[in-house]
């Protein structure tokens, strides 16, 4: 079905859908207006990560200039992931009302005075209070995943948050370059090593101020325009918050994603917030190798993320929504048994290669979860990207308060316990079921439950007299690549306005 007229399709260079949603992801473009906010989204994303963690490739020079204690650097790791966790849930439902452009801009503006601040900190406490401050910028993942759900078509929404959610996360490994790169030279031009650190601080904050400037002149919000000019228009009904929230909240589905996002990018988070030092601590290795070492980790998002991306897509393309679930049940599960045998190796180099192997299942199955959250909800699609995404920053928060704070377990018994949880939290993925494409173990219901009784369940017959439904009902359509080619697609429901069954 294409709702469009056809004196609308020239008005975009790429093919689009019924929502105007491209039906193509070329990386090379920068078509306006759906390519041109892929880069842009991903590109200030990575900005954000590299300023919440540029601390930890410096850790072994920070910790002697603030005498910071064991504690002291967990207690920041913590702090650096912690923060983002409400604000991710507040994202996302600021995406839902605002619109992603604004929203991602106004967070980036507000924590970037925190990354400048770090320079001028000369205690544990600002230490830990500038990482915390900085890290709620993490909560831009949420505004890139809603932003590319809004623009790319069910087909390639997969690989496009895979790409902006991979290539942001590349911030985690680069910093692990850029820092101590920068830190030395730094250091050559003169400066004590105890200066360098400091000013070195200077590079991501900038970085981070400037794309949110880039996000407010070259950004656009939907396919059509940006969100606040649409509801002028009366072309985007506005939406009540309770009512966002509460189709969000009280969808199963996105809790049980937001536990297992817990377990692949909260590890992820965790990671790169230990890894470097514990090469250094562990193979008394040189802080410029240990650097290195880590920056492997984060790097491998480059082809990672985006890979579960596409996976996700080519499997739902055969199996439908089922082969999305089973595809990441697998992969995380496999990032947990190599994260265990992480902790268990004691070679330099056979700890390299595990870790790069472990490193990939763990982003792949990151980028597999974003391939099923567009699904969830269509009214609450922020909302349910704000849980998820929130739930990954919680998973970080506990994996580090428990395995990695203190002395209570080394880094390597740590590492282990956190491979172990990752292969227990990822069971729950059984019990996620769409009555109209199925889950793991069952098929879509007896009941002939159609994409549009799915969709329009969140709307009440007052909204749909309103029309306020039409968007969901177009998604409904798109969506029904989710069967999979072994589903039968020849039926097709009628578009009347009736209210859904109640069992939806």
């Amino acid at each position: 079905m294409n709702l469009e007229g056809s004196e609308q399709e020239p008005k975009f260079t790429l093919p689009v859908d019924s929502e105007h949603k491209s039906t193509e992801f070329k990386i090379q473009s920068i078509a306006k207006p759906h390519m041109l906010a892929f880069h842009l989204s991903w590109f200030s994303f990575f900005a954000c990560f590299v300023s919440s963690f540029a601390a930890a490739p410096l850790v072994p020079i920070i910790r002697e200039n603030l005498n910071l204690t064991a504690t002291d650097i967990g207690n920041a790791g913590v702090a650096s992931v912690s923060g983002a966790v409400f604000a991710r849930i507040a994202m996302g439902t600021a995406c839902d009302l605002f619109g992603p452009r604004l929203a991602s801009a106004s967070l980036i503006l507000l924590t970037s005075p925190a990354v400048y601040f770090t320079s001028i900190i000369h205690s544990p406490t600002g230490f830990l209070l500038v990482r915390f401050f900085t890290g709620f910028s993490l909560a831009t993942f949420v505004s890139t995943q809603f932003w590319m759900s809004s623009m790319f078509s069910t087909n390639v929404v997969g690989r496009a948050n895979g790409f902006s959610g991979g290539w942001g996360n590349l911030g985690g490994g680069a910093t692990q370059l850029i820092m101590p790169l920068v830190f030395s030279l730094i250091q050559d031009f003169g400066s004590t090593k105890f200066t360098a650190w400091r000013i070195a601080f200077f590079i991501p904050a900038f970085l981070q101020t400037m794309t949110a400037f880039l996000i407010l002149i070259f950004g656009q919000d939907l396919p059509d325009g940006n969100f606040h000019g649409l509801k002028k228009k009366g072309e985007k009904p506005k939406d009540e918050l309770s009512k966002v929230v509460y189709h969000g909240v009280l969808n199963y589905r996105g809790w049980i994603l937001a536990l297992t996002y817990g377990y692949c990018f909260g590890v992820e988070l965790t990671v790169d917030n230990i890894i470097a030092e514990y090469f250094y601590d562990k193979f008394n290795l040189k802080l410029h190798t240990a650097g290195i070492i880590a920056a492997s980790f984060g790097l491998a998002n480059v082809f990672s993320r985006p890979g579960g991306g596409i996976i996700s897509d080519l499997m739902a393309k055969r199996f439908g929504m089922r082969g999305r679930l089973w595809c990441l049940w697998i992969c995380q599960t496999l990032a947990g048994i190599f994260c265990v045998i992480l902790g268990l190796v004691g070679s330099l180099s056979v700890s390299v290669v595990v870790m790069i192997i472990f490193s990939v299942f763990v982003q792949a199955a990151c980028g597999m979860t974003f391939g099923i959250v567009p699904f969830v909800s269509r009214r609450s699609l922020g909302v349910i990207s704000g849980m998820t995404g929130g739930g990954g920053n919680v998973g970080a928060v506990l994996t580090q308060l428990i395995f990695f704070k203190g002395s209570r377990f080394s880094k390597e018994r740590g590492i282990t316990l956190m491979g172990v949880m990752i292969i227990i939290c990822t069971l729950p993925l059984c019990l996620i079921y769409f009555p109209q494409w199925g889950g793991m173990f069952f098929g879509p219901s007896s009941k002939n439950v159609t994409e549009e009784d799915y969709y329009l369940a969140e709307w009440n017959s007052k909204e749909k007299e309103k029309g306020s439904h039409n968007g969901s009902l177009k998604f409904a359509d798109n969506s029904r690549s989710e069967r999979g080619r072994k589903l039968d697609i020849s039926t097709r429901p009628s578009e009347d306005m009736t209210p859904p069954p109640s069992h939806v």
